[in-house]
């Protein structure tokens, strides 16, 4: 699961970047409004945590230019304030949830579990293809001969393509939806993880397999 995180207050942001990372989740974070308006506009996000005091452009604003552009990315606003005309403002403009500060980060993880679970594309917390499962809460894939616990970029790489079976992914846009858009790593990075990741589904003997298309990327085909 990927989420844009739009938090100006920089201890507040990286911690929780940190406890969404820990739990699995791929977070891009931005400080400002004007940067959480354009890559929720231009990038793929499976939620959006937003802040609504921020710099060049409030939260609620960018909420608004995101509905009003037919953009339905749940939304899961945070903000200082806590009184009602704040929270019906936000959750009349499209807003899924609110949530005060402060608060406890076991909360922000139940809400934003709560929030992707009402997401209209809802899917199962076990993926299944090609006799190959992936548990999305323990990060295990498991298969025929076994199992393995995987690293959380190996989850999410493989994640990726499970949900988008047969689509081929070029390496700069796994790199952007894996490692995050302002990313350092280099493309011989998303070759060593397809790498690791074949040798596992070798081992379970499914019948799922990660080709290179050329010059194109990679795609999770099923195979005979």
């Amino acid at each position: 699961m990927r989420l844009l995180v739009a938090e100006d207050e920089i201890a507040m942001a990286e911690a929780v970047e940190d406890v969404l990372r820990y739990h699995h989740y791929s977070v891009q974070t931005v400080q400002n409004g004007e940067d959480a308006l354009f890559l929720a506009k231009t990038e793929e996000f499976d939620g959006i945590i937003l802040d609504i005091m921020m710099p060049k452009l409030d939260g609620l604003s960018v909420l608004q230019a995101l509905r009003q552009d037919h953009i339905h990315t749940p939304v899961l606003l945070l903000t200082a304030k806590s009184t009602v005309e704040d929270r019906i403002a936000g959750l009349n403009l499209g807003a899924d949830d609110y949530l005060p500060k402060p608060f406890a980060m076991g909360e922000l993880l139940a809400r934003v579990r709560a929030m992707l679970r009402r997401r209209e594309d809802f899917t199962p917390d076990v993926l299944e293809l090609g006799g190959i499962t992936l548990d999305r809460n323990r990060c295990i894939l498991a298969g025929p001969l076994g199992s393995f616990q995987l690293s959380r970029l190996e989850f999410q790489l493989l994640e990726l393509f499970m949900l988008n079976p047969g689509i081929t992914f070029s390496t700069q846009k796994l790199l952007e939806r894996v490692w995050g858009y302002d990313t350092e790593a280099e493309e011989g990075t998303v070759w060593v993880y397809i790498s690791y990741l074949r040798k596992k589904l070798s081992a379970l003997n499914g019948k799922l397999e990660l080709r290179t298309k050329r010059r194109l990327g990679y795609c999770l085909e099923i195979t005979p």
